[in-house]
This record gives structure tokens, C-alpha cells and sequence, in this order.
């Protein structure tokens, strides 16, 4: 039988967040509030896990989830190559509405669907989400909705459509934005956005320049991007949101390929419809 959490209570937060992360732990489905819309996650590195989620959601291994971290430095250890501008985009836009579609590790062993060898990448601008996901470490985070409805905006929307399937429900009010994360793929040589979001197109292109769209003639030669931008090298030890510590630079991982060490590390792939 679910359980729901009022989150805006302080003794229900916390009692919440650790029903949570012992649901997520068993291999349960949990939702929780992010910065643009209501998720239903569960742990990225347990298989069976993730089968329930697209089965609770409807959906097919060929549209696997996306992951999201607690930290720049979790996201990082589960990522083969950023790309020419993953790190500007991260720096300017993490934590917040933005999912990077980047070359997963291929030293982490899960399996979240047919992701041909990408993850789909975003840490949100949430501090409840941000708090959970370094009790839990990186987690397979679907919009919380039935495949083709709309994602749910606060804990009510999400449990009409998900009901007992999910274990825990974090209530956290009203989801930041109407719309979710802005979607866009660094695993080719130009930027190709994937979905339209939170975040502008415009935004976007003033990091980037080139940013492909579907209006783009897919047969043509696509500009080329600047090679050298004139930008400073960013960072990847932004602060997170307030109150989250910083986390290890690289976890060794053990042998099932998960990350050791730090609770908040390596996540997985991602698709176009989600929180």
C-alpha cells in the first residue's frame, strides 16, 4: 500500500525521505517533486527496478529514462565524454532544467533500456529532490504520468494515474514549471536540441552558437560549431543547492559496476518525455 508524505511539514520531510530511500533501496517506485514537474524514480543500477517503471508507466525498453544526480561530480563518473560543450552547458545551466544526452561509462553495468550506449543526464534545482538523491545516489527518473498523459504537476495528479504501483509519494505543492527540462544531445559533433522546455532555445544557443533543430535539413551539412569558444573554462564544482555537500571527485567502482564510496554517483539514459 502507497504511503504519502506532506514535505511541507518538517517532521513529515524527513520521516518521508527516508521511507523513500529505503523504498528505493528494496527496489520500489518512489515519486518525488523536481524543479519542472513530478517524477517517479527508482534506483538507476537495479534492472528489475527499472522494468517496473516503464511497466508502471506504460512504456517499452526502446524509451528508456532519464537519471538524475545530487551533484555535478555523480554525473560526471557516469559519462564517457561530455562533449565539446557539456561542461559550458553544466556550468551555466546545473543544476536546473536541462538534461545533456551524453556517452555513458562503459564500465557501469545497468541496464536501463535500449539507450545504445547514451544516458540522459540532469541535476535538478530542487533541494528535496537534491537531499534525496544524495541518500539514494543517481536514480531512473521518469515524468510521473501514464505514457502519453500529461506529467503530473503535484502528488494528486501523479497518484490518480500511478496509484499503488508507486510506494512512497513525496508531496512537495505544486512542480516549478508547466513544462520539463529542455532535452538536448551532445553525443554528435554539433548540439541537436531533442525537445524543446523549461530552458529557451535562445538560452541555449548563447552557449553553444550551433544548436540543430528538427527544422534542420537532417541530409545537409550542418554548420560548422566555433572551435575555440571565447568563453572561460567552466567549472564542475558549481555548489549545489544549499545545505548539499560536495562530492568526491571520481568513485572507484566495485565489481558490479556500480560507483562506491559516495551515496550520490553515476546515473543512466534518458528519453524526450520526461521530468
Amino acid at each position: 500500500m502507497s504511503r504519502r508524505y506532506d514535505c511541507s511539514d518538517p517532521m513529515e520531510r524527513t520521516r518521508g525521505i527516508a521511507e523513500a530511500v529505503s523504498a528505493v533501496r528494496r527496489g520500489e517506485l518512489i515519486v518525488l517533486p523536481t524543479d519542472t514537474v513530478y517524477g517517479v524514480g527508482v534506483d538507476a543500477f537495479l534492472a528489475a527496478a527499472v522494468e517496473k517503471l516503464l511497466s508502471a508507466k506504460g512504456r517499452g525498453r526502446e524509451m528508456p529514462p532519464p537519471v538524475l544526480v545530487g551533484s555535478v561530480r555523480a554525473a560526471t563518473a557516469l559519462t564517457e565524454d561530455l562533449g565539446v560543450y557539456g561542461q559550458d552547458l553544466i556550468e551555466e545551466f546545473w543544476p536546473g532544467a536541462l538534461t545533456l544526452v551524453v556517452r555513458a561509462n562503459p564500465s557501469l553495468m545497468w541496464d536501463l533500456g535500449d539507450t545504445k550506449g547514451t544516458v540522459a543526464l540532469r541535476m535538478p534545482m530542487h533541494d528535496l529532490a537534491v537531499e534525496l538523491l544524495k541518500e539514494t545516489g543517481p536514480m531512473a527518473v521518469s515524468s510521473a504520468n501514464l505514457s502519453g498523459r500529461p506529467a503530473a504537476r503535484d502528488v494528486e495528479e501523479a497518484e490518480k494515474m500511478l496509484g499503488d504501483s508507486v510506494s512512497v509519494y513525496l508531496d512537495g505543492g505544486v512542480a516549478g514549471h508547466v513544462e520539463p527540462s529542455t532535452i538536448v544531445d551532445l553525443t554528435g559533433s554539433v548540439p541537436r536540441l531533442l525537445r524543446a522546455g523549461a530552458i529557451p532555445e535562445d538560452k541555449i544557443r548563447s552557449v553553444v552558437g550551433v544548436l540543430l533543430t528538427d527544422e534542420d535539413d537532417e541530409d545537409g551539412e550542418p554548420a560548422e560549431p566555433p572551435s575555440s569558444p571565447d568563453v572561460p573554462g567552466p567549472s564542475l564544482t558549481k555548489a549545489s543547492p544549499a545545505g548539499s555537500p560536495d562530492e568526491p571527485a571520481e568513485a572507484p567502482t566495485d565489481p558490479t559496476g556500480r560507483p562506491s564510496g559516495s551515496a550520490d554517483e553515476p546515473a543512466a539514459p534518458a528519453t524526450t518525455n520526461d521530468a
